[in-house]
């Protein structure tokens, strides 16, 4: 059974967010930055703009620990060239999965939202931990397939990763939802 909507806030009910990964400049820069971070940016900057145009939430994820992404060091903040809105939402993270002890399942319910749109850092990482995670909470995902990257892992190149993963989350069917994959300019909000 729905919750009533009140007709005045009914605007509000967004069945789709944006969720934008770990898309800070401690993995943009310097020795350890992902491949083709400024061309990834462009399309997400992209798709945060068309999301918000349409009053689809931007959700702004950030990976913390007590290494590299400390909380409000330089390291954590955006990246560079990424354009963030303080209408945007925001959650903080742990671990390598979105949902994982933080309050993005909360966050989504509260706005009835069932449809996740993902792009961000790092593919083999946050990106796939957290496209399973949303799979086996029931919603259904848009990968955005030219919308994350990752960096070389001294066997496979960044390119490879990719495109497994790519390859891999869009052939998922044990969740009863399922990931599909489209280009940044080939999605519509």
């Amino acid at each position: 059974m729905y919750p009533r909507v009140n007709n005045k806030k009914a605007v509000s009910f967004m069945p789709t967010a944006l969720l934008v990964i770990d898309v800070q400049q401690g993995l943009c820069a310097g020795p350890t930055a992902v491949t083709h971070a400024q061309d990834v940016i462009g399309r997400i900057n992209h798709l945060s703009d068309a999301a918000r145009a349409a009053d689809v939430p931007v959700i702004m994820v950030r990976h913390e620990d007590n290494t590299a992404l400390i909380h409000d060091s330089p390291a954590w903040q955006s990246a560079d060239g990424l354009r963030v809105m303080s209408s945007d939402l925001s959650v903080r993270k742990l671990g390598s999965d979105a949902f994982h002890a933080t309050g993005l399942e909360n966050l989504l319910r509260t706005r009835y939202i069932s449809h996740l749109v993902i792009c961000g850092m790092q593919t083999d990482f946050c990106v796939d931990s957290t496209v399973r995670r949303a799979l086996a909470l029931g919603y259904t995902v848009t990968l955005v397939a030219d919308g994350h990257t990752t960096a070389d892992n001294g066997i496979l190149t960044a390119q490879q990763i990719i495109a497994h993963h790519n390859t891999t989350l869009a052939r998922l069917r044990a969740y009863g939802v399922r990931a599909t994959l489209l280009a940044a300019r080939d999605i519509r909000f």
